[in-house]
């Protein structure tokens, strides 16, 4: 069995790769380069081509901005299969955005830096490896510094998002009080995923007018950060991204240890990973849900429910010992009754939770790859086990989908894009864990 998986994963992500040196998502639905979906993908491809392996970051770290910002999308090739495209977003109204690339002007989830050092623990040949990374890996250090120099408004350690996208999350109910807030234009625009997906499956007409009206107000801006900052009705701290962030600051000290002779960098990471755990602790603990949560910056507020991001300190190290054994504790009483795939992306005892709906409820791969690794960080290991079980036998049952529902006994439980690549590269991943 885990033969015949390992190579339909692999199957799926060659379909998946392009002439460009990149891997697309899946076919028609997602047909650009997405940031953390080629960290994931790379880390799969590492233990079967680590040449694939190795081009699918440089050519993303090839759009780099001139200060370090790295787009969540980069239109490599021209495809009308996808809405909004390059000429919407239209990244060359930053005057800081790549002249080599067209690309969205928001990023996502920084995977980059703990990528790399996945890359390194399964490369057979560790020194060619090295040797690769050595290459790459200030450009990450040049996004984190990007983060911490525009992001981080308050000086505590976290960075903002300034739309839904960003988070990855991208159609949450974490999101729906932010709405409320707003009553952008309706826009006339055609939409391109539901050609490809059930509609029930995807984000709502209305809520694709919030997310143009963000993007709209930060083009005015030319993209411009403390503008952003001053005027995007959206401006959240998000869990998962500023996990995502603090796990990659920590590999790239590992790694800048391993390289040597970068002492300034290490310590400068150190710093902001002082700060951002602290603030972190501090700021998006919710006593109450005994969870991680976002934090709203424009109403000042946290918003409190809980959601598969709210488990992902776990894989940063994030929480104490105490607070890591309570976590687990609000994610099993919620998300870990028998009857269910371990682990809904959204509070199944919540009245907004929709277990066929994008991220407002259903599994998804990526989130329990990382939920694998934080509960095996805190010795967790038949918990984790019970993850990593439960998300090969869906997509054993189901295929490779991009995310699936949690309710065990549903027949056609996968949705969303098929044989999606980060789906097949962290079940490569899993399989030989």
């Amino acid at each position: 069995m885990k033969e015949r998986l390992i190579s339909q994963a692999i199957n799926v992500l060659e379909e998946n790769f392009q002439p460009g040196g990149f891997t697309i998502p899946c076919k028609g639905l997602y047909p650009f380069q997405w940031k953390w979906d080629s960290g994931f993908i790379a880390i799969g491809q590492a233990y079967y081509d680590v040449s694939k392996a190795k081009q699918e970051i440089a050519t993303l770290l090839d759009a780099q901005w001139d200060n370090g910002f790295i787009p969540h999308i980069v239109f490599h090739n021209e495809s009308d299969t996808y809405f909004p495209g390059a000429d919407v977003h239209r990244s060359d109204l930053s005057p800081v955005s790549s002249k080599k690339y067209k690309s969205t002007g928001m990023t996502q989830p920084p995977v980059t830096g703990f990528v790399l050092e996945e890359m390194y623990r399964i490369a057979k040949d560790k020194e060619d490896m090295f040797g690769y990374i050595k290459s790459q890996i200030d450009k990450v250090y040049d996004n984190h510094k990007y983060f911490y120099k525009n992001r981080d408004v308050n000086d505590e350690g976290l960075v903002f998002i300034y739309h839904n996208w960003e988070s990855g999350t991208d159609n949450s109910p974490i999101w729906d009080d932010i709405w409320e807030t707003m009553n952008p234009p309706e826009y006339t625009f055609e939409r391109r995923d539901t050609t490809h997906v059930d509609a029930s499956q995807r984000p709502s007409k209305r809520e694709y007018d919030h997310y143009l009206y963000i993007i709209e107000i930060a083009k005015e801006n030319n993209y411009n950060d403390a503008k952003i900052a001053e005027l995007s009705p959206f401006l959240v701290l998000d869990p998962l991204f500023n996990a995502m962030l603090i796990r990659s600051n920590q590999a790239l000290i590992n790694l800048y240890t391993l390289i040597g002779d970068n002492d300034d960098k290490i310590a400068q990471l150190v710093k902001w990973q002082v700060k951002s755990i602290k603030g972190f602790n501090k700021k998006l603990w919710d006593k109450n849900l005994g969870a991680y949560v976002h934090y709203d910056l424009r109403s000042d507020e946290p918003i409190s429910f809980v959601t598969s991001s709210s488990f992902s300190p776990l894989f940063a190290n994030i929480p104490s010992k105490e607070r890591a054994d309570i976590l687990i504790n609000t994610m099993m009483t919620k998300f870990g009754g028998e009857d269910k795939y371990l682990c809904a992306s959204f509070d199944p005892e919540s009245d907004r939770f929709d277990p066929k709906k994008y991220w407002r409820g259903p599994v998804w791969i990526n989130m329990n790859w990382i939920l694998f690794y934080g509960l095996k960080n805190y010795d967790y290991n038949n918990l984790a086990e019970r993850v990593k079980d439960d998300s090969v036998e869906l997509i054993e049952k189901f295929g490779f989908y991009e995310y699936f529902n949690c309710k065990k006994g549903t027949e056609d439980a996968g949705y969303g894009g098929g044989n999606f690549s980060w789906s097949a590269a962290l079940l490569i991943d899993f399989l030989n864990n």
